[in-house]
């Protein structure tokens, strides 16, 4: 996992960690995750907007849970475990739930293709491109502007 870019003969490969949020596959760059785990006491926070699920401890270190879904403005499902990836910005660490997490994928860098005009614009808002794979459109996530929603909040504070 130390390598993030492998030069392969017709250019950069990159990997990407992959993840199913209501129905839609999403990747999120591998350098970018730190972690893969279940939400356990999950805190609600007070006046926070819907899109923060909460906080929580993650081997003692606090975590800030964004809630996928809402971020997508997509409905919440009930009844199913969700799982979060790790991710940090600035030194601030973060949870992202997720519907279920996929498995590892390598793709050359040069197959990322600019947002479709269709693609939902609550997803093209959080897309850093778009891969084509196998009948099926797995959407970048750009970690950065999944969080913007942060500072957003402590502005309204």
């Amino acid at each position: 996992m130390s390598n993030k870019k492998t030069q392969i003969g017709e250019g950069a490969m990159v990997e990407y960690v992959t993840a199913m949020i209501g129905g839609q596959l999403f990747g999120l760059p591998i350098s970018r995750v730190q972690d893969v785990f279940m939400p356990e006491r999950v805190t609600r926070v007070p006046l926070s907007s819907r899109e923060i699920a909460g906080v929580l401890n993650l081997r003692g270190r606090i975590v800030t849970v964004v809630d996928m879904r809402a971020r997508l403005g997509l409905p919440a499902e009930d009844g199913k475990t969700p799982m979060a990836v790790g991710v940090d910005l600035r030194g601030e660490s973060y949870g992202l739930l997720i519907d279920q997490i996929g498995e590892v994928l390598r793709l050359p860098e040069a197959g990322m293709e600019e947002n479709p005009v269709n693609l939902d614009p609550r997803m093209a808002k959080l897309a850093g491109g778009v891969h084509r794979l196998d009948g099926q459109l797995m959407v970048v996530l750009d970690v950065d502007r999944v969080l913007e929603l942060k500072t957003e909040v402590q502005m309204a504070a």
